[in-house]
């Protein structure tokens, strides 16, 4: 059965195809506007451009809020195909994103639940909606697929 966020889960996966070309972690994300339109969308970039921050939600962030005009991304959601680390959550809570939904589960460095919950935490000012394990599955397949090809070199 479809859900209502495959379709951009699909959408994440491809960019985080895009992110092979650069042998970097296949990681993809897209966010969108209130209306569900397409606002940005970004794939990990670490190896390709050296920065460290280059994290495919991080970068998804920046091309919508400048799409946007504005940093506060209230009422968008970010739809991402691995759980999002700290500094992901905290870009996420800073930009006041009402939704995360994402695929795969993060044990190691997961911080919507997996490892930390800082996008849920009580102490925060802004704490949005989290949606786990859409397409899970699938998501988790092409990070398993990434990390044995490496493995074996």
């Amino acid at each position: 059965m479809k859900g209502p966020y495959d379709e951009a889960m699909r959408l994440a996966l491809a960019e985080g195809a895009r992110a092979l070309a650069h042998d970097d972690v296949p990681v993809g994300a897209v966010l969108l506007g209130p209306d569900g339109a397409l606002l940005g969308s970004g794939h990990n970039d670490r190896e390709g451009s050296g920065d460290p921050t280059a994290h495919a939600e991080v970068l998804a962030l920046r091309a919508a809020a400048a799409a946007r005009g504005q940093w506060r991304l209230t009422g968008c959601t970010l739809v991402v195909t691995l759980e999002p680390c700290t500094m992901c959550a905290g870009a996420i809570v800073l930009a006041r994103v009402d939704r995360v939904v994402y695929g795969a589960d993060d044990p190691k460095a997961g911080a919507a639940g997996s490892l930390h919950d800082l996008l849920r935490d009580r102490r925060l000012n802004h704490r949005p909606e989290v949606v786990r394990g859409v397409l899970g599955q699938e998501c988790s397949a092409v990070l398993r697929e990434f990390f044995n090809e490496r493995r074996l070199r």
